[in-house]
């Protein structure tokens, strides 16, 4: 059964909450005794990020990752450009059904002779800018060594 003409009222404010127990503005609930701050960082170091070289970084998880610019339905597969913000990489491949991302994973672990498997998409599957993640254990300065190789052959 429904019951008729009470509106909502502000939490603690009602009949049954003492005055006692009303928090004031700003007031914080007290913790319980050995809380632990779980899952927040303990160091009182401020967590660096890890050294980026230009459009080659590393990930949080230690994979070494590719900012690309990607050029697809190009006549041919090359690295063209090489900036601080992305490594320019046209494709022979048609933007569409992700074959221009297949191609291009392709043609990446062939310059940076890694398996196909190791080199994965991991952002940009429908944008011409994205991140290539490598599985593989290599460092950043190998790979930009291997790409600006790619860009002199040009």
């Amino acid at each position: 059964m429904l019951r008729v003409g009470r509106g909502l009222r502000p939490l603690g404010s009602g009949r049954g909450a003492p005055a006692s127990a009303r928090l004031s503005a700003g007031a914080e609930m007290p913790k319980k005794a050995g809380a632990t701050n779980r899952g927040k960082s303990q160091s009182k170091e401020p967590e660096r990020p890890l050294p980026s070289l230009g459009p080659v970084a590393v990930d949080p998880k230690g994979c070494v990752t590719i900012a690309i610019h990607a050029k697809p339905g190009s006549k041919q597969n090359a690295v063209t450009d090489l900036t601080a913000e992305a490594v320019s990489v046209a494709i022979a491949a048609p933007p569409s059904e992700g074959e221009a991302n297949a191609e291009l994973c392709r043609y990446l672990s062939k310059v940076l002779e890694l398996r196909k498997s190791d080199v994965v998409l991991d952002k940009g599957g429908k944008s011409r800018e994205k991140v290539v993640k490598l599985l593989a254990s290599t460092t950043p300065e190998e790979i930009l060594e291997k790409l600006e190789k790619q860009v002199e052959q040009k």
